[in-house]
């Protein structure tokens, strides 16, 4: 069974790009003989784009059918869209994204964009072998209490958060109300969080499939002003992936199958807290990735010959005493 998580939000891809940059003009100077100098903003923005061409570069895509991992199912890449496998989606959530989990089925990105191209967003395609998920609840849950619930949830989890030495984080609401499609047996929806104070808030689009045997997860993380774009992918993604025979959801036999232990409202509120918590690795490694520019940055400076704020405020390091003459 894959483990559900969450994955960056393109503030942490932004400034890892940033990191990467300055890095690489850190090596070019150190390997040249000529008299350093400042570079000029479309030298940087040159060297950024080579940096971020070569990290894109280093991925194969799959478009046409694919073969979901442990004989799930099919994966028709929808237009528009092209798939990245299980063993490149784990480089890139673990070594580049930064993210302490990293097992899934793959991902699914638009055709225009790369992981580390801007604006970027992508579907992460995961499984959980929770059993059977009985929908019957689905036509019953008031949405605005269960969003009242979450939310209570959440703010009571802060307590825990604040102390292990994380940000806060609030449920603001629903970025798009949950729906159950029974026809398909899919449920998708949209929260917005924001954590600490943050000035941008992140979305989270959950869709899920549901299977005989677990649920598949798809899951994309970005910025508000995203959304339109995010759900009008949802119809053809839905439609882009089916259960292998026998996994299917009208496939259940009662007298032998797992049900699971929650149903439509469980899948909705009941991975908020794990979740959360997984969002605060992603802040806290947010702030590493701002110091580690910082000192970059600090270090490109000095080796250009220039002088900080912090060195002209620094005392002058006194020499050894003198021994007094005998």
């Amino acid at each position: 069974m894959f483990r559900c998580t969450i994955y960056p939000p393109s503030f942490i891809r932004s400034s890892l790009k940033k990191l990467l940059l300055l890095a690489a003009l850190l090596v070019a100077h150190l390997g040249t003989n000529a008299a350093p100098t400042l570079p000029t903003a479309a030298d940087s923005a040159a060297r950024q784009k080579a940096v971020l061409d070569s990290i894109n570069g280093t991925f194969h895509y799959q478009t046409g059918l694919v073969k979901l991992p442990e004989s799930l199912g099919d994966l028709t890449v929808p237009k528009g869209f092209r798939y990245l496998d299980a063993d490149q989606s784990k480089r890139l959530l673990t070594q580049i994204w930064g993210n302490p989990g990293g097992e899934s089925l793959g991902m699914l990105f638009p055709a225009d964009r790369g992981p580390a191209s801007e604006n970027n967003w992508a579907f992460v395609l995961q499984y959980e072998g929770m059993g059977y998920v009985k929908d019957d609840d689905a036509a019953d849950i008031d949405y605005d209490d269960l969003l009242k619930d979450m939310q209570e949830d959440t703010e009571e989890s802060n307590k825990e958060r604040v102390e292990a030495g994380y940000e806060p984080v609030t449920l603001v609401g629903w970025a798009a109300t949950p729906y159950y499609d029974k026809g398909l047996n899919v449920l998708h929806w949209a929260k917005e969080l924001r954590f600490g104070q943050e000035e941008v808030n992140t979305l989270n689009y959950n869709v899920r499939l549901l299977g005989r045997k677990g649920v598949l997860n798809l899951n994309a993380v970005g910025t508000p002003g995203q959304l339109p774009e995010i759900k009008g992918a949802i119809p053809a993604v839905i439609q882009s992936v089916a259960f292998a025979k026998g996994l299917r959801y009208a496939d259940f036999n009662p007298d032998l199958d797992e049900v699971a232990a929650y149903g439509i409202g469980g899948l909705i509120a009941g991975k908020v807290l794990a979740k959360v918590g997984f969002f605060a690795l992603i802040l806290k490694f947010w702030k590493v990735v701002l110091a580690l520019v910082a000192g970059a940055w600090t270090a490109i400076r000095r080796f250009f010959g220039g002088r900080t704020q912090d060195d002209e405020t620094q005392p002058a390091l006194e020499g050894p005493a003198s021994e007094p003459e005998a």
